[in-house]
């Protein structure tokens, strides 16, 4: 069973969440597909035994060796990544370049290269309650819906491997490509909300995705005794659209001690209130029909 536990926007306490359920019982295989932030590992500090190559695209190289400066890939390029300097030498913007080919197709002299963008990596091994899978997506590389895609693969193939029912992924906040990427075909998707203008609104945004792909979304507010006046409001607003909160969490301070220690509010204290809370809420989970 795929448990994704998303939100519409950052800071909401997603990450802390996802860590809590994945020691709150039995075991697990955890994946992070905040492939762009992945910040899991730090909590859990795993074991990585499996290290993979994720190519997110390519970028256009000149050989000078072999350029004559005719401009024709400039002439080509829609993307502005080619230019002539005031020397007549061309060059390549590597930021600008969408990797699409069209400029070593042209090149009469047949110099220039496509070299792939290969710094991104995937990551697999165990930690101290399972199994976890995380992606790092490099600084300026794209397809990140397709790191997460491949994250969630790895996650299935683990977990049927050592004979694992429960996957948690840790999904990116906002509502875009990542996201999707990581709520599609999930078997339970928990929306992880705070009690402000801009939670409930991105609130709306991820209820509104999950329901265009016939998801039955769960809700928690995390931090409500912040403002319980927007806390009331969410749980109007989730009563009308058919969500089920399924928990309230009070502000506490531990869950980040927690996290300063490498662990888990779960694991840190877990005869605290939060902690005997979130471990109903995951029953919760585990439990619901949808």
């Amino acid at each position: 069973m795929e448990i994704a536990i998303v939100s519409g926007k950052g800071g909401t306490g997603k990450s802390s969440i996802s860590a809590a359920f994945a020691t709150a019982g039995g075991r697990v295989v955890i994946a992070d597909c905040d492939v762009d932030a992945a910040n899991l590992y730090l909590i859990f500090n795993p074991v990585d035994e499996e290290e993979t190559v994720y190519v997110s695209g390519h970028n256009a190289v000149i050989n000078y060796d072999l350029c004559t400066n005719c401009g024709l890939c400039t002439d080509y390029c829609r993307f502005d990544a080619i230019s002539a300097g005031d020397d007549g030498i061309v060059t390549i913007s590597g930021i600008s370049c969408d990797g699409c080919f069209l400029c070593s197709r042209v090149c009469p002299e047949k110099a220039i290269e496509m070299i792939p963008n290969d710094k991104s990596r995937m990551y697999s091994g165990s930690f101290r309650n399972g199994r976890m899978v995380y992606g790092k997506l490099a600084p300026g590389e794209e397809n990140s819906g397709k790191l997460v895609n491949m994250v969630r693969e790895k996650a299935k193939e683990t977990a049927r491997e050592n004979n694992i029912g429960t996957i948690i992924l840790d999904g990116p906040p906002g509502i875009g490509c990542p996201a999707i990427s990581t709520i599609t075909g999930a078997d339970k998707v928990v929306i992880v909300t705070e009690p402000t203008i801009s939670g409930l609104s991105d609130l709306k945004r991820m209820a509104e995705v999950t329901g265009k792909f016939s998801l039955q979304a769960l809700a928690i507010i995390n931090k409500y005794d912040l403002n319980t006046e927007i806390s009331g409001q969410i749980e109007e607003w989730c009563s009308q659209n058919g969500i089920r909160v399924i928990g309230k969490l009070p502000f506490d301070s531990r869950i980040t001690e927690a996290m300063i220690q490498s662990k888990s509010i779960t694991e840190y204290n877990p005869q605290l209130d939060i902690s005997n809370k979130l471990k109903e809420i995951w029953q919760q989970i585990l439990n619901q029909n949808q």
